[in-house]
Order: C-alpha cells, then sequence, then structure tokens
C-alpha cells in the first residue's frame, strides 16, 4: 500500500532551485552600508538600497 504524499520523493529537493537555468547573470553594485563592490544576482535599482553579504547579514532579523 503506497502512503499519500510520497509521489511527490522523486521530484527533488527545494535545494535545487534554478535547475536547467543556465548561469545566473551577476550586476556590479555597491553596498549601501560599507560603499565595498559587489555583485547581485538582480538589475539594481538606483531608488533601492544593495548591501553586500555581510552588511545584508547584519540587517536581516534573526529566525528563531
Amino acid at each position: 500500500m503506497e502512503r499519500r504524499g510520497s509521489q511527490n520523493r522523486d521530484r527533488g529537493s527545494s535545494g535545487e532551485r534554478g535547475y536547467g537555468r543556465g548561469p545566473q547573470t551577476m550586476h556590479k553594485a555597491k553596498c549601501s552600508d560599507c560603499g565595498e563592490e559587489t555583485e547581485v544576482p538582480f538589475k539594481p535599482d538606483p531608488d533601492r538600497p544593495v548591501y553586500c553579504r555581510e552588511c545584508y547579514a547584519k540587517r536581516k532579523p534573526k529566525r528563531y
């Protein structure tokens, strides 16, 4: 007897996002916090802040 929900077993994990899309285009940007040059996977909007990995990690809320 097959359990419900087991049909999704062979579809891969959520860690495989982007499968089959090819390489991601990176765009250069300047961190709004520390001023370091960084690369981001989206085209930066001049009206919104962009943060490097370290500054983003400091700003994002803690998950409990």
